[in-house]
């Protein structure tokens, strides 16, 4: 695999069975790469394991007074010194190139699932943990996944070189073989404080991470009720605790570290005093002892990559947890497992009928403009998903269907085409407002109808005054980033152009005039009336502007229908309902209800 392919045409299903298992499965998916590695990493490792013998050959050759054999010896210098460069190069290039793929798979598996889960992902995990893990934890997962082959290049090449000195220097080399493996094994008793420690890290700065991005989220409403220093507290008590938390991990790596580097010290003490020893005896050549002691010398730097994979893994594990819960999050099918009747694949018949969710009892006729009236907010958003396919939580509940086939059991594609739920806070991306309504559609509505039925003249004349050539097409306008440079009433209105644009068969709208103007609302309510006429449409909303246009109205009170009928009827015959779209109290009676009710059903004939 090669960076310049990405991204993966299928990154593959995960094993998301535990964090292990998952880092276990990228790395098998990069199998190619990882030998590579390996292969690059030992001829690099096996250069500078070469170099004490040229080295020791070159000392001896010196005492003996032979020129021959220096110069030889310089030849294989210059001949190690190549192969080690052409392995560094290579291998860095080839390591880098799995770090990267390797974040590139999980990124591309992170947004394949969020595609697939919609805002219900946010509502199973905590925004703050997906960022967490699609930026830093992302990047430790790569770590690991580069590491993990110059780890097995340097493993390989000690075992190349506690072999070859005892076939070179068998009374020095046994002390070497001894000594390498308890230096190698030494720091593994701290291995698992040093990983609890680094797993309690983790856990304290992605609670912040959603302390934070919690706290910018609701700033505007935080600085309304005058919050924001005590979430601002909150965040710096947070970070203390990361900080705190930091420290305890560094001083054991630092320990870690500090026995890294004292045992290899203590082995090349021991090889000196014994190789001595042995040179003094005449047992073995001055040449040997310099060839022993320059190879147990460099091999402290192959040893190096035991205390990094051990770090690579301890930091890697927790984030690989976290990337495996988020992608073990599945959309949940018929619980019933009943046959939807419609195949998978590019060739699917895609339903049409009536909307109909068996839970709550709600019913959307095909062709016709249904309003949703819900009293609590966040269960008026559980519902639109639930049309939109994605199941309660709750287990055994039955699919929404439409027109008598289950939404969750058709493949993810159709069912996103069959019914397109937009959220009471949709996201425009930056690019052209042409960019922006180039979406999958059927072709039926043209971009500029949209525009006009959504009521975005103001928007036009906004983006071309924004332009810097004042001639420019407004459809040529660049949108920054989450539409920052509009107000949220325009941001509103394009998100629900962008809605009517793709045309689907059924189109659910969460509250989407809840920015706008009485007499923006107004026209947008008609515009989408007559934009959506003859297809079937679901607005949740609580405005009797839009319920007064509605043909048919829905009132859900505690997760069940309460009442249907249209709006002038249940103003007066359901007080609950009343409650709701009035915020009258049931001891205002009828009378306060004509007062609320009474300019808007005038604004609503005016449009009309």
């Amino acid at each position: 695999m090669q960076i310049r392919d990405l991204p993966y045409t299928d990154p593959g299903e995960p094993d998301v069975r535990s964090g292990p298992r998952f880092l276990y499965w990228l790395g098998r998916n990069q199998l190619g790469g990882q030998l590579k590695a390996l292969g690059w990493g030992l001829l690099q490792q096996c250069g500078i394991a070469g170099l004490p013998l040229t080295v020791g050959f070159a000392v001896q050759a010196a005492i003996d007074r032979s020129g021959n054999r220096l110069a030889l010896a310089a030849g294989l210098n210059v001949l190690l010194g190549c192969a080690i460069a052409l392995g560094e190069t290579m291998l860095h290039r080839t390591a880098v190139t799995n770090w990267i793929t390797a974040a590139a798979r999980v990124q591309q598996l992170l947004a394949r699932k969020t595609a697939e889960l919609g805002s219900v992902l946010t509502r199973r995990v905590a925004a703050g943990e997906v960022v967490a893990v699609s930026t830093g934890d992302v990047e430790k997962i790569g770590w690991f996944v580069e590491a993990l082959s110059r780890f097995a290049a340097a493993a390989a090449a000690l075992v190349i070189i506690c072999v070859g000195l005892l076939v070179y220097a068998p009374a020095l080399g046994i002390v070497v073989a001894i000594g390498v493996p308890v230096l190698a094994l030494a720091v593994l008793p701290l291995l698992p404080r040093a990983t609890k420690r680094a797993d309690a890290q983790r856990e304290k700065a992605g609670r912040a991470t959603e302390l934070a991005s919690d706290t910018v989220a609701g700033l505007r409403v935080l600085r309304g009720i005058g919050g924001e220093e005590l979430f601002l507290g909150r965040y710096r008590e947070a970070s203390q605790e990361v900080r705190r938390a930091a420290v305890r991990s560094a001083r054991m790596w630092s320990l870690i570290s500090a026995v890294q580097v004292l045992l290899p010290g203590l082995l090349l003490i021991t090889v000196v005093l014994y190789g001595a020893h042995l040179a003094l005896a005449g047992r073995i050549s001055v040449g040997e002892l310099v060839t022993v002691y320059s190879a147990v010398t460099l091999m402290m730097y192959p040893l190096q990559h035991f205390e990094e994979i051990a770090m690579a893994y301890s930091f890697s594990r927790p984030s690989a947890k976290r990337a495996a819960r988020v992608l073990a999050i599945q959309r949940v099918t018929d619980p019933a497992g009943t046959d939807t009747g419609v195949p998978s694949g590019p060739s699917t018949v895609l339903p049409s009928g009536d909307l109909h969710d068996p839970v709550t009892g709600l019913l959307a006729p095909e062709g016709r403009f249904t309003a949703v009236v819900c009293g609590d907010p966040d269960a008026a958003g559980r519902l639109a998903d639930r049309l939109g396919g994605h199941p309660a939580e709750a287990a055994g509940e039955s699919s929404v269907l439409l027109g008598g086939v289950a939404l969750d059991g058709l493949p993810l594609e159709s069912a996103r085409t069959a019914v397109l739920v937009q959220d009471k806070d949709p996201v425009l991306l930056s690019g052209t407002l042409r960019e922006l309504l180039d979406v999958p559609s059927s072709g039926q509505v043209k971009a500029a109808d949209a525009l006009s039925a959504a009521q975005c003249g103001d928007v036009l004349e906004a983006l071309a005054q924004a332009s810097v050539d004042p001639g420019q097409d407004p459809m040529a306008t660049r949108i920054t980033e989450r539409g920052r440079s509009l107000s949220g009433g325009q941001r509103q209105r394009l998100a629900l152009a962008r809605s009517l644009v793709t045309d689907p068969e059924v189109l659910v709208l969460d509250e989407p005039t809840s920015a706008v103007d009485s007499h923006t609302e107004a026209r947008v309510a008609a515009g989408i009336r007559r934009l959506r006429a003859g297809r079937t449409t679901v607005v949740f909303t609580s405005s009797p502007l839009l319920l007064d246009l509605a043909e048919r109205i829905v009132f859900v009170h505690d997760g069940e229908v309460a009442s249907v009928g249209v709006h002038r009827e249940l103003v007066h015959t359901d007080a609950r309902y009343r409650a709701v779209v009035t915020r009258e109290t049931d001891e205002d009676g009828p009378k306060a209800m004509s007062r609320q009710t009474a300019p808007a059903m005038e604004k609503v004939e005016e449009t009309a």
